[in-house]
């Protein structure tokens, strides 16, 4: 039988109500500081926790429940003789039900200019500390971190007096879930806070233990098929300028595969500072272009592939205009991802009810520390690869160094080919990238998809390889098709046959030292 609460929350939504359904219940309320004063404000009869321990709060309110006859309440086991009579003695009272949440640390460090101290001090010490205890004790003690578990307890105790042992334990379980997260924030947000240089080695860059933070956005209907269950998780503030910040402005619900191409073509577009449009399928871009304004750059990027955008996603860099949304309606896409979007725009977009439409703040890079790769009992934790090159990082290795409308290509060659699956080649031409070869088993067979999807466009293209050429093959395969240049990391011991077929075919290659390699 409930006998005693201890009601200690920085939340107050629905506590009222539930400690009124206690109240009536005849258990007494023990409280402190403003929950204290909220349940006195609302007729209900509160003993304060100094009242119980007979020793004032002190240090601004740091330690009021850090007390024996508090825990020795909370730890007490019921039925060992011993733990009973030695809290008797020391006339100290089982608590049986304790009621916290805690201090709001996530909403203080996601409050714009937050200083250290102020962090620092929403720091909840007390609070963990009870439900931790009372968690351990949970067969007799019942413990509530989460408001939306009143009205299931209150029910439950008004009509059965108590809780099962599954429902203890199902409570207790939540609270540990909830110190943990907690925690993991904390050390989180310290980690932040600590420059860079004190990071003198790998260990000390990624943690000895790794404990993420994430909280669920929504429940999907179905994760990559349908016999699979799923859920979309968000990094806790990390929101901006991901899909877990978007925005969804029209459209049927996301699934799982829509969110995951949706990332994909995301990415790849904040690659580039002019105009520019993203189409994906299956995670690998499908057309990709530059243009002088979003219009010019999206009917580049769909005649690159007007095939295979067909169901696809298309992310966009600048606002959607009239004239852009006009097009897009024009054949079926499942998602459309934009910084914003006109009013007449929108409405247009609108006119196809099931296209997902997306606003996501591009202002903000990715703001993510780890890339994270699931494997099978383990976890694969990286940077990401945010590295890129300007001109002035490329070694010219052939006779002929590139023209500058070839630079041009060939960087933007290498921005796509990043975000194309190994082994990936793209060929590109005016900012446009008219053959993307991916995820083949060999790169020579990448290059020949490449050429085939550009047909005649291969004139005058240049080439961009992921990573480096084994042989001398994929050169031979660009000269007969008539690239011009090539952009490669380089770094084979066969470098110098790619190189000399190069030079017999006047096409100029530049080195990056670096590939991006995405399986």
């Amino acid at each position: 039988m409930i006998k005693r609460a201890l009601i200690s929350v920085s939340n107050k939504e629905g506590i009222i109500e539930f400690a009124k359904g206690l109240y009536e219940l005849n258990v007494e309320i023990i409280s402190t500081g403003g929950t204290a004063k909220t349940l006195k404000d609302a007729g209900i009869e509160v003993t304060a926790v100094s009242d119980i321990t007979g020793f004032p709060e002190i240090l601004d309110g740091r330690v009021k429940t850090l007390h024996p006859k508090i825990h020795g309440g909370l730890l007490a086991v019921r039925d060992n003789s011993k733990h009973m009579h030695q809290i008797a003695e020391l006339g100290i009272a089982p608590i049986d039900l304790v009621v916290i949440n805690l201090y709001p640390f996530k909403q203080t460090i996601l409050k714009p200019c937050v200083t250290m101290e102020e962090a620092i001090e929403n720091i909840d010490i007390g609070g963990p500390s009870m439900l931790r205890s009372a968690a351990k004790n949970h067969k007799d003690v019942i413990v509530v971190v989460d408001p939306k578990d009143y009205p299931f307890v209150l029910n439950e105790l008004r009509n059965k007096g108590d809780l099962d042992k599954n429902q203890r334990m199902k409570l207790a379980y939540k609270v540990f879930e909830h110190t943990a997260h907690y925690d993991a924030l904390i050390a989180d947000y310290l980690k932040q806070n600590i420059s860079a240089d004190t990071f003198s080695s790998p260990d000390s860059f990624f943690p000895q233990n790794l404990t993420l933070t994430y909280e669920k956005i929504q429940d999907l209907r179905y994760g990559e098929n349908p016999h699979q269950k799923a859920a979309f998780y968000g990094e806790v503030g990390r929101h901006s300028g991901t899909l877990a910040g978007a925005k969804q402005l029209g459209g049927k619900e996301l699934s799982f595969n829509n969110i995951n191409d949706a990332d994909a073509a995301l990415k790849a577009v904040m690659e580039f500072d002019m105009p520019a449009a993203v189409a994906v399928k299956h995670t690998n871009p499908c057309g990709v272009a530059c243009g002088d304004n979003i219009y010019d750059a999206y009917i580049k990027a769909y005649n690159a592939d007007p095939v295979s955008i067909f169901g696809g996603i298309v992310a966009l860099n600048r606002p959607v205009d009239v004239p852009t949304a006009e097009e897009l309606v024009k054949i079926f896409l499942e998602i459309v991802i934009a910084p914003g979007f006109e009013p007449h725009a929108l409405e247009i977009l609108r006119t196809k009810k099931n296209l997902r439409i997306l606003e996501v703040n591009l202002d903000n890079k990715l703001n993510t520390t780890w890339d994270l790769k699931k494997v099978s009992g383990g976890l694969l934790v990286q940077e990401y690869d945010a590295q890129d090159i300007s001109e002035k990082d490329l070694k010219v290795v052939t006779k002929r160094a590139p023209s500058d409308k070839e630079m041009q290509d060939l960087l933007f060659g290498w921005k796509v080919v990043k975000h194309v699956k190994s082994n990936a080649i793209v060929l590109a031409k005016d900012l446009i990238a008219v053959g993307i070869g991916a995820g083949q088993v060999n790169r020579i067979w990448a290059t020949q998809q490449s050429i085939d999807h550009a047909g005649v466009n291969t004139k005058g293209a240049v080439l961009a390889s992921d990573a480096f050429f084994p042989f001398s093959d994929v050169v031979e395969a660009a000269a007969a098709a008539g690239i011009t240049a090539i952009i490669q990391p380089g770094g084979s011991i066969r470098d110098e046959d790619s190189i000399k077929v190069a030079d017999e075919n006047n096409i100029a290659m530049v080195f990056t030292g670096m590939r991006h390699f995405r399986h």
